[in-house]
């Protein structure tokens, strides 16, 4: 198995290399073109994490139609076509090969798809040497059902989280997973939405892209797998939801896109998107509620945002959220519950109630946080 590196060794690592790696990189930009020749432009050994989103070549047949005739939004781009499995499989060999070369000896690679094509990439990847840590299944709490009622109703994608080879090193920020998911450990099922509402990108009334993730994913396998000031390359950039996420958290990214169109709005998006204070950014280092929530859950979705402050009733502490969901008081971090608790000198504590926070100009306890990610889950 591989070797899981500490903050501390690593940070110091990085900062003696980081200086001559960042020369040499188009940080902050979206290369335009096909990726694979993107990718060969860059030094070797020069990139933290490659997240790559690939064409998942449904071979769709024809229009897809709801029950009442309207038509399905649905992906039938010419990026995804193929003319068969081994073009397919050729450019996903060619892809995955510029990925390992400019990784660094301690990378990672992230890829998503579907059961159309995650198989055969997992194939392929496994036979150029990397090394498969997990396989996350992202659950949907809101698929999209299956309008011909002729099969089990799609409601997961499959993650790949691979090193570079069975005995490398990889990172992997444990102790800030399991604060996010309020001190259990992290499972390899990930139960998030689709992207949905105000976050769905739109031009002229339609989607701006059919495949747009959600950026509480990115925001899970970033905060997870790199630390402030590392590079994530993204092959497949679309509308730029690896860039605003890794500007959010501090993370320097590369994007790579063959459509105008794409890096319009994605330029367009990123320009807006605002780093988190340094100090909202820190993570933890190494309860019975129905339905269960983690409090991670609702920062990841924004509707509690790193940096946010929470107080109890009475305005006796005052802490800040950071970015793995943890809570700082002065010199004290913890979970909602546990740094409560600490406060109070108490047995325990329900941070739901506890802790409050200001909006629009009323106190609300986090728990009306709580139900509304729990409306939107259920929309």
């Amino acid at each position: 198995m591989g070797v899981i590196e500490t903050t501390k060794v690593r940070a110091r690592r990085v900062a003696e290399v980081a200086k001559n790696d960042v020369r040499e990189l188009p940080l902050g930009q979206i290369l335009a073109g096909d990726c694979v020749e993107a990718m060969r432009r860059l030094p070797t050994a020069s990139v933290d994490l490659v997240f790559a989103d690939p064409p998942y070549n449904l071979q769709l047949g024809g229009d897809l139609n709801r029950p009442d005739g309207s038509q399905v939004d649905a992906v039938t781009d010419d990026w995804d076509r193929f003319d068969s499995f081994k073009t397919y499989d050729d450019f996903t060999r060619a892809w995955l090969t510029e990925a390992k070369r400019v990784l660094k000896p301690d990378g990672a690679l992230w890829v998503i798809g579907s059961y159309h094509n995650i198989y055969r990439v997992g194939a392929i990847l496994q036979d150029l040497g990397f090394w498969i840590l997990n396989d996350i299944v992202w659950r949907k709490t809101n698929p999209m059902p299956n309008f011909k009622g002729t099969r089990f109703t799609n409601a997961h994608e499959t993650l790949l989280w691979a090193s570079m080879g069975e005995k490398a090193k990889y990172h992997f920020n444990y102790r800030a997973m399991k604060t996010l998911n309020d001190e259990l450990q992290m499972r390899s099922d990930w139960v998030l939405p689709i992207c949905s509402g105000n976050e769905r990108l739109k031009h002229d009334g339609h989607k701006a892209h059919p495949t747009q993730k959600p950026e509480s994913l990115l925001y899970r396998v970033l905060l997870s797998t790199t630390e402030k000031g590392d590079v994530v390359l993204d092959p497949f950039f679309g509308t730029g939801t690896t860039g605003a996420v890794a500007k959010r958290l501090g993370r320097q990214w590369i994007g790579c896109e063959r459509e105008s169109f794409y890096r319009g709005v994605a330029r367009e998006r990123i320009a807006k998107e605002l780093p988190l204070d340094e100090s909202a950014l820190a993570t933890m280092q190494s309860r019975k509620s129905a339905p269960k929530v983690a409090f991670g859950a609702l920062v990841e979705a924004g509707l509690i945002p790193p940096g946010t402050a929470v107080f109890d009733k009475k305005r006796r502490w005052t802490a800040t959220v950071r970015a793995d969901g943890s809570l700082v008081f002065e010199k004290q971090v913890g979970s909602i519950h546990g740094l409560g608790k600490d406060l109070q000198g108490a047995p325990s504590c329900n941070g739901w109630t506890f802790w409050h926070m200001e909006q629009s100009g009323e106190v609300k306890p986090i728990d009306a946080a709580r139900q509304l990610y729990l409306l939107s889950v259920e929309d």
